[in-house]
Parts: C-alpha cells; structure tokens; sequence
C-alpha cells in the first residue's frame, strides 16, 4: 500500500453469506455480469481487499470476492473449525458448486494464491483459468524458515496476543512488502488488517505446502503468474519456478510495485488480468 492508494477501493460494499454444505457461512460480494471472476485473498485481508477489482472488473466479469474462514467477517460456526490451508480450498470448492458459478476465472494473491494453486490442481472442472499474483508458500518441501524470517513471525505472533497488535501488524505487513509501507498504507486496509490480525499466529501454526514441479505440471487450465517489481525475493522466486513447471503459463511483472500490487497498482494490475482473461477461449 501507499499513501496514493484510492481510499474507496477499500470502502465496505453490499455482503451476503452463503450458507455451505459443510455447515460454514461463507460472506462474499458479487458485482456485474458475465463470466465469473472468483478473487481469494491472502493474510490479514478479506473480501475487502479486492474491491479495487470488483468495482472496476465488474463493468464486464461477475465479480466474486470472499472471506475464508476465520477472516472477518467469520460468523461462530466458521471460528470453531480449523485454520489450515486446505479447509480453505475445500470450502472454495463448496462455494463454487453451491452457487453454480463454475468453472471460474481464478485468481489468488499471496497465501490465498497457493489456496488458489491447489482448488485448480485438486478440483480442474471448477477453474476456468487461474491467475496467481504473488502466490505464497515454499518452492522447497521441508525447507526451514531463514532463522531471521522465524524469529520475526515470533515477534510479530507474540506482540498481536499480547494485545500490542498495531506493533505485530506493523512488524509483519513491512516485511512481506516495503519497510514503512504499514504506517503509510491508508486507514482501510489498516482497519482490515486489524480486523484479521487474529488468524495471524493461526497462519503461523499452518504452514502451506511447498510447491512441486507434479503439482504445477497438473494445473491444466491456462495460468497467468503476476509479479511486483520490488516484491520480496521469495514471492518472486515463486513465480519464476512455477512460469518453468505450468505449461504455458504467462507471466506479468507490476512495475513499481511491491506485494499488494492490486491495491496500490490497480489499474495497471487490472488492465493485465483483463487482458489475460479475454484471451481463454469461452
């Protein structure tokens, strides 16, 4: 984020929730008409976070933007159950089929990216096309954490429990993007991110799953691979990899931005998915 960020693009639109077989109720927008765009959030976010897509993309897609369980605005139910990256994914698979959207134009950014990597991997005849942005996860099974990377996730887990969440926000958004862009990213995705700093030591105990060149070699659909220019190493190690394993897949650079590009880019980033999803034959 920065301070030129459009305050709007983060401003709380209509929400409905759908109630899934598995008992959870999923909230979620959904704006315009067409071919469904399905957008799945990363750590600290919500449906709120792509709402600089959903305004924007819905003049021509039907936009559907969620929140997994345990983000805001999670109801009772959904708190109960367990955090871990593949509930997320068999709940996306739910909320699809119940609400007859399939197959859908895909797209994750960060932790929900790799969500999004494995609905396309595990449930193909539900994903129409995929587009990860930053996508999340090791490129290594097994690998350890940098020493320095654990001990920050630590601090940053140990400092939102203890109730200093701003501190815990702060230490962790800078790292996963550009240093001060916490105490420079507009009130909106502050008040959002606070509203989810709770899933964050949750997202700490469950680690996701390293990428494998099997896995990557199985997403058939047609894949577009986004990266910021100055987003951390690892987010673009991770789409360099998965452009040599995904066959055929594009790949698209935001340039000048870092991790949130479809916030503090939006436009631009929005000009890309479009431009890719018009090219997957109907």
């Amino acid at each position: 984020m920065n301070a030129r960020t459009d305050l709007h693009a983060l401003s709380v639109p209509e929400i409905y929730f759908a109630t899934l077989p598995s008992g959870v109720r999923m909230p979620y927008v959904m704006r315009g008409a067409g071919e469904p765009l399905l957008f799945v959030h990363g750590s600290l976010c919500d449906y709120r976070y792509w709402n600089g897509q959903t305004t924007a993309l819905s003049k021509r897609f039907q936009c559907v933007s969620v929140s997994l369980s345990h983000y805001w605005p999670a109801d009772d139910l959904a708190l109960q159950g367990a955090f871990n990256w593949w509930t997320h994914v068999a709940e996306l698979a739910e909320f699809i089929t119940a609400m007859g959207l399939g197959p859908v134009h895909l797209v994750g950014h960060s932790r929900g990216g790799c969500v999004a990597f494995h609905l396309a991997r595990d449930y193909p005849h539900l994903v129409k096309s995929l587009t990860l942005a930053d996508p999340g996860g090791p490129l290594h099974a097994d690998a350890p954490l940098p020493p320095a990377t654990a001990a920050l996730r630590a601090r940053a887990a140990r400092l939102i429990e203890d109730g200093d969440v701003d501190a815990g926000l702060e230490l962790f958004v800078d790292s996963v993007s550009l240093p001060g862009i916490w105490r420079k990213s507009p009130a909106p995705f502050r008040t959002m991110a606070t509203d989810n700093a709770a899933t964050l030591p949750m997202q700490f105990r469950d680690p996701l799953p390293a990428y494998t060149r099997a896995a990557a070699e199985a997403i058939a659909c047609r894949t577009l691979l986004i990266a910021g220019e100055r987003s951390p190493r690892m987010y673009r190690d991770n789409v360099a990899q998965l452009a040599e394993w995904i066959g055929g897949a594009q790949v698209r650079t935001v340039a000048g931005a870092s991790h949130g590009m479809n916030v503090t880019h939006a436009a631009e980033f929005n000009r890309q998915l479009e431009a890719f999803v018009g090219t997957v034959p109907a």
